[in-house]
């Protein structure tokens, strides 16, 4: 390989480099806002059935899936504490 021809690789490197950079951090607020509108209405579920301390299998059902993909996108262990109180509750149909 020659000096040019390195260069030129180098050259292209950088200038994927710099198309790639703000699709990461594009990305990572997409992130953010999706795991803050999981953590949003997870919150909702819970303070709608927590007096009670029942929850209908649908919601239940759902509250289990928001879970599931706010943890996939590394949601902080906040909401755990929520999701073990809802897990104690009465299910029903």
């Amino acid at each position: 390989m020659d000096i040019t021809t390195l260069v030129t690789l180098i050259g292209e490197i950088g200038v994927l480099i710099g198309v790639i950079t703000p699709v990461i951090a594009t990305m990572r607020k997409i992130s953010n806002g999706t795991k803050c509108q999981l953590r949003s209405e997870m919150l909702r579920i819970y303070y709608h059935n927590r007096e009670r301390g029942v929850i209908r299998q649908y919601e239940y059902e759902n509250f289990v899936m928001l879970y599931e993909a706010y943890k996939a996108l590394k949601g902080n262990s906040f909401i755990d504490k929520i999701y073990d109180e809802v897990k104690s509750w009465e299910i029903v149909t």
